[in-house]
């Protein structure tokens, strides 16, 4: 298989062959036949959450919006379509998606599939907008999962890990189209957090904040607003004892700002605002590896202070960190069910030998707060204690068990944390 590397190329994957389907037909005929196969977005993953020894199929040509629903306010694609293509067709079409990840460049199905998330105090992760999922199961059948499904199952599928099946179809919940604008400020003291957290993050419709650890602070507020009148918004020069940026950063100190969205204050639509990154330049860091954990809001600052008493561990490994705020919901594998939540996201230099030596240290502090690591990203956690976290992991198991009774869709990492069966 070429190009067997992951996009940040920290992990290569072992399967000896890629499929890419013209079809859902093909996608069908393919599944049926095979032994054991696993769908590959967009290669965001830096774990082996969506690698097998055998064939991965890629959905880069089901990449087309297949109807927008005015009616009932909702778009459907196909599951190849990157956000930063349905997010400018929504845009011509006068809609809008609630929530964006960072990334525009990563496939909708993906992201859903592993609970990325965006960021907002109102904003649930990018699988909360799914309201259908087609998937083609290991016979090569069609099963659709639709929410208000009397069964409960589409709780359980729309964050499915890829264990279910092949997403090639995706229904969405939209909402009017919005422009937004976005400025950044430097500087602001962690301890800000203990008694103002709430208005921080309640700021804008979506607040991210960057440190490097090296300080008990954090380099950057990136925040985002929906503007009211599309024109204008009003700005302080200072942010809780940080000061208004008087140029355009980038969240990795010492990069440039060219390949991040447009901050300063400019207008524009909420799909070319609500990413960092913008879709025509390479994102982050480039080549780098990611660790995030998510801890219940209200542990949000007790969490950032045990993390900050290990910062000397941490800062000579990192890029960046960030913080975000997400919504809770109700969908069984999402690690912000039933939680208000925080996640705390690391960038790592490329050297997994000494990051692999301070995730223990990280998780450690985070231990109290029942942290819950992001599925396709870098942990150490034990699987035991993954997997109490999710209380809905039996129930899980069981819709695995009658979607793939054989396996066809599970992995070594699968088996591992979700299944129990470590090896």
């Amino acid at each position: 298989m070429e190009n067997n590397r992951n996009w940040a190329g920290n992990y290569t994957y072992s399967a000896t062959q890629l499929h890419v389907p013209a079809n859902v037909e093909q996608v069908q005929e393919l599944v049926a036949r095979s032994k054991q196969i696993k769908v590959l977005g967009t290669r965001h993953s830096f774990n082996s959450i969506a690698d097998c020894a055998e064939g991965l199929l890629s959905l880069q040509n089901l990449n087309q919006v297949i109807a927008l629903d005015r009616a009932n306010h909702t778009v459907t694609v196909e599951g190849g379509i990157r956000y930063g293509e349905l997010g400018q067709y929504l845009h011509n079409e006068g809609y809008a998606l609630h929530n964006l990840a960072s990334l525009p460049h990563i496939t909708v199905a993906g992201a859903c599939a592993t609970a990325t998330h965006g960021s907002g105090d109102r904003n649930g992760n990018l699988a909360t907008a799914v309201a259908a999922m087609e998937i083609v199961q290991a016979d090569g059948s069609i099963n659709v999962f639709s929410r208000g499904q009397q069964d409960g199952d589409f709780l359980g599928a729309v964050v499915g890990l890829g264990a279910l099946g092949v997403v090639t179809k995706i229904t969405l919940d939209v909402i009017p189209d919005f422009q937004m604008s976005q400025h950044v400020y430097d500087n602001l003291p962690l301890a800000q957090l203990e008694e103002h957290f709430d208005e921080i993050f309640s700021s804008g419709y979506s607040v991210s904040l960057f440190t490097d650890w090296k300080m008990a602070n954090f380099n950057q507020v990136w925040l985002k607003r929906q503007l009211v009148n599309q024109t204008s918004d009003q700005v302080e020069p200072e942010f809780f004892g940080a000061r208004l940026a008087d140029s355009p950063r980038h969240p990795v100190p010492g990069h440039t700002a060219e390949n991040c969205s447009q901050q300063l204050g400019v207008p524009g639509p909420w799909h070319e605002r609500l990413p960092h990154f913008r879709m025509d330049f390479t994102p982050s860091a480039g080549e780098e590896l990611q660790s995030e954990y998510f801890v219940p809001r209200s542990d949000a600052y007790a969490a950032l202070c045990a993390l900050d008493r290990i910062r000397e561990h941490i800062a000579p490994l990192l890029y960046v960190s960030e913080v975000r705020t997400i919504a809770a919901d109700n969908l069984w594998m999402s690690p912000c069910y039933n939680q208000e939540s925080i996640a705390i996201h690391f960038t790592w230099k490329p050297n997994w030998e000494a990051v692999r030596q301070v995730l223990p240290m990280i998780e450690k502090e985070l231990a109290p707060f029942q942290a819950r690591p992001h599925w396709g990203k870098l942990f150490t956690m034990p699987p035991a204690q993954v997997q109490l976290r999710y209380e809905k992991l039996p129930d899980f198991h069981k819709l695995l068990l009658r979607c793939d009774p054989q396996g066809k869709f599970r992995n070594d990492f699968l088996d591992t944390y979700v299944m129990g069966n470590e090896r």
